[in-house]
């Protein structure tokens, strides 16, 4: 019981995530000669840790800000619904944040010793953002923003630096078609929560232009997502290998169409928050098999 209700608190299924975009980055790295098994593990170690906080820092700070004591929860929204049920205490769970807080900064600094400083600065930028994003980044406006930014080109850029040493242009640009996509899964996710959000103090997308124009916005940011995918492999950023991330397109325009056709209809909308989950998981692992097979037959 007692590890069931942490790993619901940590929302395990959704760290899935941060393996998938650090094995793009490193994938990106290999195929040019530069892999360490070692270096990989540590930094998919460090930036789980930061992804952890991101979760139990967000559950927490909705909580004290009474923002989960009027949402509706789905699968994919609402919190893990933890603290409202009583399940933990909250300072236990502040405290688990803080602590995976620091341990994703202390990873970074090993790797800075190893490998160079940058890393350890992109590691205080996706700490800064995993404390702050709650209290701060969601109230003015950039909580999309900020965590397509982290989760996509920084984190690519990261894993790849991780193993090149080298702060090359392409690796951050690597990463934006997977930066817009999970920008996109927590658009989504928002749409549930625009009451709560609101009541909250927080400006997120749904919120400031409403349901239904932020469902075009949602659509747009997915075409572009897909396009800059082609396009980085056609300008040379990406090997063609990656162009097989496009199979996430057909998960992204169920969730597309879905969010245009229910964007007020909340219960409608889960199983295309769950088909924005696939595309958003699906784009990074298939474009890391593409890498790594044309690696292996070239």
């Amino acid at each position: 019981m007692g590890l069931r209700v942490w790993l619901a608190e940590l929302r395990a299924p959704f760290l899935l995530l941060t393996p998938d975009v650090v094995a793009f980055g490193t994938a990106l790295a290999w195929v040019r000669g530069y892999f360490s098994p070692l270096l990989c593990a540590v930094t998919v170690l460090g930036a789980l840790l930061l992804h952890m906080a991101v979760n139990v820092l967000n559950d927490y700070f909705d909580y004290v800000g009474g923002v989960d004591l009027h949402t509706k929860r789905t699968p994919f929204s609402g919190g893990s619904g933890i603290l409202t049920a009583g399940l933990l205490n909250p300072k236990s769970v502040y405290s688990l944040g803080v602590a995976s807080l620091l341990g994703g900064l202390a990873v970074g600094a090993y790797l800075a010793l190893t490998v160079g400083p940058w890393v350890l600065a992109l590691g205080l930028v996706g700490a800064a953002t995993a404390y702050l994003y709650t209290p701060v980044l969601t109230k003015l406006g950039v909580g999309e923003l900020s965590t397509g930014l982290n989760f996509g080109p920084l984190m690519v850029l990261g894993a790849y630096y991780v193993q090149t040493g080298r702060m090359d242009l392409e690796g951050f640009l690597a990463g934006i078609p997977l930066g817009l996509l999970i920008a996109n899964l927590l658009l989504l996710n928002e749409f549930p929560d625009v009451e709560a959000d609101a009541r909250g103090g927080r400006r997120t997308l749904p919120i400031l232009v409403g349901r239904p124009a932020a469902a075009r916005i949602f659509a747009a940011v997915h075409i572009l997502a897909f396009l800059s995918l082609a396009a980085l492999v056609a300008s040379g950023v990406l090997p063609v290998g990656a162009l097989l991330g496009i199979v996430g397109a057909f998960p992204a325009f169920k969730a597309s169409s879905g969010a245009l056709r229910h964007s007020e209809e909340i219960e409608a909308l889960v199983p295309f928050m769950a088909a924005n989950v696939q595309a958003t998981l699906i784009t990074p692992l298939l474009a890391t098999v593409g890498v790594v097979v044309q690696g292996l037959l070239a």
